[in-house]
């Protein structure tokens, strides 16, 4: 089994940056990627990034750029720096690690990036 915690969120001012974690805690040899999704009110779940066990990365078309994901293994965590935020980056912020082998997919509980002025 894996588990998975975010910290991180918080509130800032458009143009701001943020920096998210997710420690990934149990099984974690059996993780094939881990990524993070979003939901802003009234909106459906949305890709935002991921990243493999080999560190190759993929980004959605909004967040291209301003968005940056990396991980640290001996931490067992994953990071997602957000430069350059936007109003429209409220939402909140979600971690999955995902085990393909086992067709399983575990979410964190969620942290809160709002951006206003």
């Amino acid at each position: 089994q894996v588990q998975v915690v975010e910290s991180g969120g918080g509130e800032v001012q458009p143009g701001g940056s943020l920096r998210l974690s997710c420690v990934v805690s149990g099984s974690i040899s059996s993780v094939d990627f881990i990524g993070w999704h979003r939901q802003a009110p009234g909106k459906q779940r949305e890709f935002v990034a991921r990243i493999t066990s080999s560190a190759v990365t993929m980004y959605a078309d909004s967040v291209k750029g301003r968005f940056t994901i990396s991980r640290d293994n001996t931490k067992n965590t994953v990071y997602l720096q957000m430069d350059n935020l936007k109003p429209e980056d409220t939402a909140v912020y979600y971690c999955y690690a995902a085990r393909l082998s086992a067709s399983s997919t575990t979410w964190g509980q969620g942290t809160q990036v709002t951006v206003s002025s």
